[in-house]
């Protein structure tokens, strides 16, 4: 299994993830449902290095509207991930 770091994410008007993204990566960008497929297949993971010098991985979680991607750096409900710059 390949890790791919993440450093910027693709959102929608909702701000809902729906890609992800890492400048100068044959692999970016990669598209929500390609990760997923990546991730669920144990093909790659996919990882974010924060500035604070702490890393989370990418999950998949099962939501009320379908599966999406999300970290957990820290003790807050939010998606960490709408926290990287759009890509």
């Amino acid at each position: 299994m390949a890790e791919r770091q993440v450093t910027r994410t693709g959102k929608d008007a909702n701000g809902d993830i729906t890609r992800l993204c890492n400048h100068g990566e044959t692999w970016s960008p990669r598209s929500k449902s390609d990760v997923i497929r990546d991730i669920d297949s144990r093909t790659h993971t996919y990882v974010v290095s924060w500035p604070d010098g702490r890393r989370t991985e990418v999950r998949v979680v099962n939501g009320p509207t379908g599966r999406y991607l999300r970290t957990d750096r820290d003790a807050t409900t939010r998606n960490n991930l709408a926290d990287l710059p759009d890509c």
